[in-house]
């Protein structure tokens, strides 16, 4: 692999106008895709082959109200008056009326019909159906309904808007995520010492974003792509893309300032540090395109989203960056007698100065046996919350607490109980007969349902286009993301079979509510399997790499770590509530179903991204020498630096989209920017070490027999390193280079 990359490498330097030309006109052709065809997003929950789900699909052709979004205005009277006085009244009928004249409303459901009034007649519903799924409902329409609840203002009602329309929409690229970028590019200029450096490295990781952006969108309007599944490739792409970058960069440079020809020190950088950049990114693609194994749509598409992000951005690393390294040619050079000369000095030990990160290194393995006691007793404890971890999808109940959405809910949980907000939809079906007999049937099912436990109320069967089916709406005394709730669902499917011996009607929970739960359960019922199969492919991928036992070991050790604390401390702020207010976060409950997969899945590749950038080096101290302790240390030398900014980059751009008002997001975003923090520096820089020391020669040692039939893989570039530079270039100067 790292002969091949370091041909890529020589043909991108001398064909570099070709080369950024190319990326160019396919980021400009994708743009063009997305402007001509649109690129409409679908936030739609589904889990194909389940109850709810078929129930749903079902519904949709013979209740198209009952499976679409919806909407609700909340009508508040001002202190000691009552919303069934003759003015309020007659406001909230002129705003029932303004509703049913919004595009693509079906239904509106006035207080009085419902009797969706609170007992104490302070507050009332409006309810509007929508016939299309909540990505369908034009932003026009919704603005009608904000209107009739701002003319209803004018009477002297307090209003407020919620509904599953006001789902998260959009791709969210606000001043925290530029903010992030400029301190990356800070970073850069720190690391590199040069202004110049730090745009050429951060050059390619934007337009590799662009790409990868532009590319899903413009698939949009063929496949179902959501909001969220384009959040997390931005924020992806972003993070590999310029840490990539950054790796082979600073290879580059660092043989530039040995003397090296420009030309053949891109090479050798694309040959060697672009070497462990196609493993890093292959193992993150593996890793994120393994959720579309656990068969949910919306989380496939999140997966495969991502995964085509980070193979872009490995892409854009291996062909831009030598291609910009062709136009700056020996000025990337960093020059004698400047800070980044000495850094890089120091890097390859010609100095005898000691650097930060050989002293931090000597530090850690002064008393192996206590550093490794001492971080792994960190992070153990940093995981205890995880043992209380509950799943579940976020609704309106999480969204900001100024939020129009946030107040009906909480206005609704307050007036009419929390089971409102998350009402079950009962399908009862007869295998025959006309209306009337469903409508019997129906009504049988509904006296039953009301007996069970966590039940508040059953309203009235609801017939649909089908004459044998009949839908029951059953509000839980808790609220949606209630264990109590989950446990009515189970309730009401484990009583069916009753039901139908009584009743003659067959039953299946659906709604919205109970796609959630069945989306979670699902989610946890794969969590444990999902990480069986990251950490064998760990074990296997690191085995490969790095011909040992112990190393692979301690890296799954370590990643478990790691994810064991971050999402330790996702519970412990986002569903404990602990520091909540500090962090702005507005919702304490359970953590969003698919951040622990999507934590697992994105931690791996970064982890093994670090773990090769660092012990590749000593490994290689640990061929030329034979001496395990002070491999480690020199080993150390030449990486630490180059990952902490790297750490550092991903880290700020992680944390840029904390600050986003989105409930799923938020803690997608705290979790990936502590996991990268713990990982880096208390998994990678400190435990890996200490390990490495306390292990001695034995963490090189594998079994012969195993080393024969292991695939050599040549991450790290060795035989680029034994072969002549002056002869692989010679070998591929098959025409002269053009002139810039």
């Amino acid at each position: 692999m790292a002969v091949l990359l370091h041909r890529l490498g020589h043909g991108a330097y001398r064909h570099r106008k070709l080369v950024l030309g190319i990326w160019l006109f396919v980021l400009a052709a994708l743009i063009t895709c997305v402007g001509v065809f649109g690129s409409k997003l679908d936030d739609r929950f589904s889990v194909p082959g389940t109850e709810s789900q078929r129930a749903l699909d079902s519904l949709s052709k013979t209740l198209p109200e009952a499976s679409g979004a919806s909407a609700q205005i909340v009508f508040t009277a001002p202190e000691g008056q009552r919303v069934t006085e003759a003015p309020y009244t007659a406001a909230i009928a002129r705003a029932v009326a303004e509703a049913e004249r919004a595009p693509q409303v079906s239904e509106v459901v006035d207080p009085q019909s419902s009797g969706a009034v609170s007992g104490d007649r302070t507050t009332a519903i409006v309810q509007i159906q929508y016939p299309v799924e909540t990505a369908e409902v034009r932003t026009s329409s919704v603005d009608v309904i904000q209107d009739a609840a701002r003319t209803a203002e004018t009477d002297g009602l307090r209003t407020s808007v919620g509904g599953s329309v006001f789902n998260s929409k959009g791709v969210h690229v606000g001043p925290s995520e530029i903010i992030g970028v400029a301190v990356a590019l800070l970073v850069l200029v720190v690391t590199f010492g040069s202004l110049l450096a730090a745009g050429m490295a951060l050059l390619p990781a934007l337009i590799g974003v662009a790409v990868g952006l532009a590319g899903l969108l413009a698939l949009a309007p063929a496949v179902s792509v959501s909001s969220t599944a384009v959040t997390l490739a931005l924020m992806l792409g972003l993070a590999v893309g310029i840490d990539y970058v950054l790796f082979i960069l600073s290879r580059h440079r660092q043989q530039l300032a040995r003397g090296t020809d420009p030309k053949e020190s891109v090479a050798l950088a694309v040959g060697t540090a672009g070497s462990a950049v196609v493993f890093a990114g292959i193992t993150v693609i593996i890793a994120l395109a393994a959720l579309s194994v656990i068969g949910i749509p919306f989380l496939t598409t999140m997966g495969l989203g991502a995964a085509g992000a980070v193979l872009v951005a490995v892409l854009a690393a291996i062909t831009l960056v030598p291609a910009v390294a062709g136009f700056a040619g020996s000025r990337l050079a960093p020059k004698p007698g400047t800070r980044a000369a000495r850094r890089a000095a120091d890097a390859e030990g010609a100095t005898g100065r000691t650097t930060l990160g050989t002293r931090w290194t000597k530090w850690v393995i002064a008393k192996p046996l206590l550093t490794v006691l001492a971080v792994a007793g960190i992070l153990v404890t940093l995981a205890l919350p995880v043992m209380d971890l509950r799943l579940a999808l976020p609704d309106n109940g999480a969204a900001p607490h100024a939020s129009t959405e946030r107040k009906a809910y909480d206005t609704i949980s307050e007036k009419f109980g929390p089971g409102f907000n998350g009402p079950l939809l009962v399908l009862a079906e007869t295998d025959d007969g006309t209306a009337a007999t469903s409508s019997q049937a129906g009504a049988q099912v509904a006296e039953k349902l009301s007996t069970l436990k966590n039940v508040k109320a059953v309203l009235p069967p609801r017939p649909t286009g089908d004459p044998t089916q009949s839908v029951i709406t059953v509000l839980p005394a808790s609220g949606p993301d209630s264990v109590r709730t989950d446990q009515l669902v189970r309730d009401i499917r484990e009583a069916a079979p009753g039901l139908r011996d009584d009743t003659g009607a067959s039953v299946a929970v659906t709604g919205t509510t109970a796609v959630n739960i069945d989306v979670s359960n699902r989610l946890s019922d794969s969590l444990l399997p999902f990480v069986a199969i990251v950490v064998g492919l760990s074990l296997l991928l690191l085995m490969i790499v790095f011909r040992s036992l112990v190393i692979p070991v301690k890296a799954a050790v370590g990643f478990l770590l790691s994810v064991g604390a971050s999402l330790g401390l996702v519970v412990a702020v986002f569903q404990w509530g602990w520091l909540a207010d500090v962090l702005g976060v507005p919702h304490s409950g359970p953590v969003v179903s698919f951040l622990p997969i999507i934590l697992i899945g994105v931690l791996f590749g970064l982890a093994m991204d670090y773990e090769v950038f660092l012990v590749s080096g000593m490994r290689e101290e640990w061929a030329h020498t034979g001496r395990a302790r002070q491999s480690v240390v020199d080993g150390a030398r030449h990486s630490v630096r180059v990952v902490t900014a790297a750490a550092l980059i991903m880290f700020t751009v992680f944390a840029g989209f904390f600050p986003l008002d989105d409930s799923l997001i938020k803690p997608i975003a705290f979790a990936l920017a502590v996991g990268v923090a713990i990982d880096a520096f208390a998994v990678r820089m400190t435990l890996v070490p200490a390990i490495l020391a306390l292990a001695g020669r034995g963490a090189w040692w594998l079994p012969a027999w195993l080393d024969r039939i292991l695939p050599d893989l040549d991450v790290e570039g060795s035989s680029l390193q034994k072969a002549a530079p002056a002869t692989l270039a010679e070998a591929e100067r098959k025409e002269p280079e053009p002139v810039s």
